[in-house]
């Protein structure tokens, strides 16, 4: 098996110390990086500590030799495409998110920067911490088992101001939603 707690900890900006010192209880960034080099044995006990720490999920720190994964191999740059000096592996921002449910809004017909086709993937959010999707594209359920989607311009205890993504039209104000669904992820097939 070959594990990928360095992408992991690279794609979330972390260093090894960092990772080290999120461990329950705090370890060492040498300890770290021996995990990560495979020079220290990944038991159980360790993937748990520091799946804890990266907040994914045990089983995404490591994979089977054998399956394909998506691989990293060049970044687009100022000038032009540059190779890296060594693949990683691909990791979704899904896999990498918080604790809220994961939704799915397909797009039907054009809205905004949104074109038919697009899939965007939501991850649901307590109202409490709206603050947090501010300026974001929101998904937030109405009455009647209908939804307002936008941009999350404004909270003022329980209203949330959501101004949609086509031209022309009016701000939704919602009042006590029982959760927003913040935008993550977009696919677009070419």
């Amino acid at each position: 098996m070959i594990n990928r707690i360095r992408d992991i900890r690279k794609q979330k900006g972390m260093t090894l110390a960092d990772l080290a010192e999120a461990c329950d209880p705090p370890t060492t960034p040498q300890t770290v990086g021996r995990l990560e080099t495979g020079m220290r044995n990944l038991s159980l006990k360790w993937m748990e500590r520091i799946a804890a720490a990266l907040d994914v999920e045990a089983d995404m720190l490591v994979r089977s030799e054998r399956a394909g994964h998506p691989q990293i191999v060049a970044k687009l740059a100022k000038d032009g495409p540059e190779a890296l000096s060594r693949t990683r592996d691909a990791i979704l921002s899904t896999d990498l998110g918080g604790d809220g449910a994961l939704m799915v809004l397909d797009v039907d017909y054009p809205h905004g920067e949104y074109r038919p086709g697009d899939q965007l993937w939501l991850r649901q959010l307590d109202p409490e911490n709206a603050g947090r999707a501010i300026n974001r594209d929101v998904l937030v359920p109405k009455k009647g088992g209908r939804f307002a989607f936008g941009r999350l311009i404004d909270r003022r205890g329980e209203l949330l101001g959501i101004l949609p993504p086509g031209q022309g039209q009016k701000q939704d104000v919602i009042k006590d939603a029982p959760w927003i669904a913040v935008a993550e992820m977009l696919v677009r097939t070419l």
